[in-house]
């Protein structure tokens, strides 16, 4: 006997009410650019791209209907009224220190009353962007970057009052496809015996591209999201640009096919990064960027009309029997799921990695080095002055990371989960190993699971999976929370997923 057949195929779905909008973030030319220790150039000479700032608002289909958490360290049981919206604040910067993230929130939940615990700033993580610390206001372009960073907030919260008061009923149709881009970039060079962060194509990398095409009640496209892990670390200290790295091009192609704007969100990309990347050619950048695009829209092509299923309707006697199928409307209990509504948000306490250095410790090196870059100049040594260099721009940037670490024993890692019908949405603070996808979305398997990393301030820096703790490899090596972190979060956010009714 055959076995039975399946005879639907359902798609998953979300029901919410939605708004997107955004706006040009682009920083003045001149400003303070240096984000790699090797660049020679301190100041942007010019712009790549534009870079965006976008806002997207997620709330239940009932107003003031009351959320679903499960209670832990430092986690209300409840959330209720304006808490229950998400406002998803999506930058291009590769990172905020926790001092500008602070502001930036603050800034933006009281310019647009809200509560500051519904504001979720995540960054794109372009490493062309240049490096936006108040700490580095005292050097060249430095001077641009605390009237750039109160214009970027205050741009920030008129999108976030601007979607307030466009709340609008969506359906989300969720797809999954791949693309190659992302290559693991863990690699053990032989000859100088030591790990670099690099291409190795001897290593597998998770090519997953996770889209969501939101639509209004009449069908109209209102957005496409597009959720990959990858670096955008195409462009690197030969670049003097400003850039969104590959996301700029990767949105053009989108936004060019389907009318609508595309929100990016980086994936956890801990290990991964583009197979071409740290160079100077910006055309490198875009080309990286089409080949995400044209995945995306590939898989945003074959995706159903929202609120339908493909059911098999029957044989049809023609020259063969054929069996045909047939999209149509969701039956009600099925419509119904798809409104479900719950939300998390906690700290996760993860234990600081024992040994770290004192800002003593690190203050010694960084004017070593400065010394040892003095000597070499002084003797010629272009190439050892440039190490020098880059090594005391390493420790100034540890010593600042070092300085705003909360107190005690553990990092409190912020954490947002929410779940609307048959999707979960994640955001997480820090950069995590593509474990925290692959192990989420391989045990939940019937739903779509958005990941969003490098979330709030950057304090929490890399989160490696255990067995490379000790290595050497330079995730591993600036870590700050101690080996099994990243392992124990997984177990937290999938004990939130499997307890969702």
């Amino acid at each position: 006997m055959p076995q039975p057949s399946i005879t639907e195929v359902n798609t998953p779905q979300s029901r919410c009410r939605f708004a997107l909008a955004w706006a040009d973030i682009t920083p003045p030319v001149g400003i303070y650019h240096r984000m790699w220790g090797a660049a020679k150039h301190e100041r942007a000479t010019g712009v790549h791209r534009p870079l965006r700032a976008t806002v997207a608002v997620f709330a239940p289909m009932e107003r003031g209907e009351p959320g679903s958490l499960a209670p832990s360290e430092g986690e209300r049981v409840s959330v209720r009224g304006p808490e229950q919206l998400q406002i998803l604040l999506a930058l291009d910067h590769c990172v905020l220190g926790a001092v500008e993230h602070e502001q930036l929130v603050t800034h933006v939940a009281l310019a647009s009353s809200q509560p500051k615990e519904t504001i979720l700033v995540v960054f794109s993580h372009t490493h062309g962007a240049g490096l936006m610390g108040l700490e580095r206001a005292s050097l060249p372009g430095g001077d641009l970057i605390p009237g750039y960073l109160r214009s970027v907030a205050e741009r920030a919260a008129e999108l976030v009052s601007e979607c307030i008061s466009q709340l609008t009923l969506a359906g989300i149709v969720y797809g999954q496809g791949s693309c190659s881009l992302a290559a693991h970039r863990d690699f053990f060079d032989e000859g100088a015996k030591q790990f670099v962060c690099g291409f190795n194509p001897g290593a597998p990398a998770d090519g997953t591209v996770l889209v969501a095409r939101v639509t209004d009640e009449s069908g109209r496209l209102m957005a496409t999201v597009v959720n990959y892990a990858c670096h955008p670390t195409t462009l690197a200290w030969e670049n003097t640009l400003i850039s969104p790295d590959y996301v700029g091009a990767l949105r053009e192609v989108v936004e060019q096919a389907t009318g609508a704007p595309c929100l990016f969100l980086q994936g956890a990309s801990g290990e991964l990064g583009p197979r071409e990347g740290y160079v100077g050619d910006a055309a490198v950048a875009d080309r990286n960027g089409r080949q995400l695009g044209f995945a995306a829209l590939s898989t945003l092509t074959a995706l159903p009309a929202a609120g339908a299923r493909f059911r098999y309707t029957g044989p049809v006697v023609s020259g063969a029997t054929l069996g045909a199928w047939a999209h149509e409307p969701l039956p009600a209990k099925g419509a119904e799921h798809k409104k479900l509504w719950q939300l998390w948000r906690w700290r996760e306490l993860l234990s600081y990695r024992p040994g770290q250095p004192t800002a003593e410790q690190v203050e010694t090196e960084l004017k070593q080095f400065q010394a040892d870059e003095a000597t070499a100049r002084s003797a010629g040594d272009a190439p050892r002055a440039a190490d020098c260099r880059a090594m005391a721009e390493r420790k100034r940037r540890l010593l600042h990371r070092l300085s705003q670490l909360p107190r005690g024993e553990a990092f409190p890692l912020q954490v947002v989960l929410w779940r609307m019908g048959d999707g979960f949405w994640l955001g997480v603070q820090g950069e995590s190993y593509s474990l925290l996808q692959t192990e989420l979305r391989r045990r939940f398997p019937g739903s779509p699971i958005i990941v969003a990393s490098v979330a709030a301030d950057w304090g929490a820096s890399y989160l490696p999976v255990a067995k490379i703790y000790g290595t050497g490899i330079y995730q591993e090596s600036i870590a700050v929370v101690a080996a099994g972190s990243l392992e124990q979060l997984i177990e937290s956010i999938a004990t939130r997923i499997a307890g969702a009714g």
